[in-house]
């Protein structure tokens, strides 16, 4: 395999024979007997709507539809040290005697992927075509995670392929941005889900420095991904801190098994996920249905295309099972919080989306984490902020940004 020191063009183009294997393996499916219970999703997928999306996969869907779609962005792929990344880069709308537009790296997460960043892409990069002052344009890089889509396996420090944790993606990132693509000035980070873990990472170890220009400028998250570095028997917590840590735990555990799966057995869940298509679908789109605002009905707001499209990315790369490896990953990663007594300095914006997997913690918890400049409670949406909402997900990320451009406070 060739190796890239500097970022070399890259282009999806998925064979047509492993087109004609799925068609194969979604003709032979075998639906399990489906559980008689009260509610559709209680058990997991709802059987019913596993089947419709089947059939639309086989007979409506169009996979070059979306390699198009992601192939309208300039993709690349890089090796820094022996991780191979994948990533689009936009460059944004510059403006004559104006700063040069803030580079913003996005970050996706688990069951996510490029997928969720390709209709905001153009709206952060090009805010002019969008109904927006160009003076807000970004430089959109936005990579996949090491184990998912057309990124390489993780591959650990001592140069064996296995599970690494987010805060050693949170240094590649800063060595793609830094080494790679020669960003000697700020940088904006955002994410949701693992991507707010490892935004979280980068901005807590490569801030901006006075006597550097490179670095993290501002951390904008639509989840809170890092625990404070605090002992929780000594600490004295505000009552909404107790209430919401009550809400964090057996009452989650229904949402949140799949966690524990993820981190102990993930080398056999991964056979299950890269042989069958279906139970790949069945395994991904429970998520969509449970963390999203769609009211119990995955209909309400995403696509059949949208889930698919998601869906495919995992199938035709083969990478269902070692995307699963984050999850061990960061159980082997020390520390997992913060350090005892430290937070993230850099000025952070929270944008709470209702829906999400969990609730959201009380502004003060997530004060003891960072340094927050921002919170806005969002009107609706859940975890999928991009595809859900993307017009008041980018609001929020032009509003937060658009002072630290300048270098002004965002009190």
């Amino acid at each position: 395999m060739a190796h890239y020191d500097t970022p070399e063009p890259f282009k999806v183009d998925i064979p047509e024979r492993a087109l004609i294997d799925l068609d194969e393996r979604l003709r032979r499916w075998r639906p399990p007997i489906a559980i008689e219970d009260k509610g559709s999703w209680a058990s997991g997928t709802d059987p019913a709507f596993l089947e419709e999306l089947v059939e639309y996969w086989r007979h409506g869907y169009d996979w070059q539809r979306c390699q198009e779609a992601i192939n309208r962005w300039p993709n690349y792929l890089v090796d820094i040290g022996p991780q191979r990344i994948h990533f689009i880069r936009e460059p944004g709308t510059e403006v004559e005697e104006a700063p040069r537009p803030l580079p913003l790296l996005l970050t996706h997460g688990w069951p996510g992927s490029i997928v969720e960043f390709l209709d905001v892409i153009d709206m952060l990069a090009h805010p002019e075509e969008h109904g927006g002052d160009p003076l807000d344009a970004f430089d959109v890089i936005a990579p996949s995670l090491p184990g998912y889509g057309f990124s390489g396996p993780p591959i650990r420090e001592d140069g064996t392929t296995g599970p690494i944790g987010p805060r050693a993606i949170a240094g590649l990132w800063h060595r793609l941005m830094t080494e790679k693509l020669n960003y000697q000035r700020p940088y904006g980070a955002q994410g949701g889900d693992w991507g707010s873990v490892v935004s979280g990472w980068l901005a807590f170890d490569h801030p901006v420095q006075d006597d550097s220009d490179s670095g993290v400028l501002g951390l904008h998250l639509n989840m809170i991904g890092l625990r404070p570095g605090i002992d929780l028997k000594t600490t004295n917590l505000s009552a909404d801190e107790k209430a919401w840590l009550e809400k964090m735990g057996t009452p989650l555990d229904d949402k949140v098994a799949y966690q524990r799966i993820h981190a102990t057995r993930p080398q056999t869940l991964g056979v299950a996920l890269t042989d069958s298509p279906v139970g790949l679908a069945a395994w991904i789109v429970e998520k969509f249905q449970a963390w999203s605002d769609c009211q119990g009905d995955p209909h309400n707001r995403f696509s059949m295309d949208l889930l698919l499209d998601n869906i495919m990315v995992y199938w035709l790369t083969g990478t269902a099972g070692t995307a699963t490896w984050l999850y061990r990953g960061v159980t082997e990663q020390k520390p997992r919080a913060l350090p005892e007594g430290k937070k993230v300095e850099v000025p952070t914006a929270f944008a709470a989306f209702p829906a999400d997997l969990a609730p959201a913690p009380p502004r003060e918890w997530i004060e003891r984490a960072y340094n927050l400049r921002r919170h806005t409670p969002m009107p609706s949406g859940g975890h999928f902020a991009a595809l859900e909402e993307p017009a008041l997900l980018v609001e929020d990320i032009r509003d937060f940004f658009r002072p630290l451009r300048l270098g002004a406070a965002n009190d």
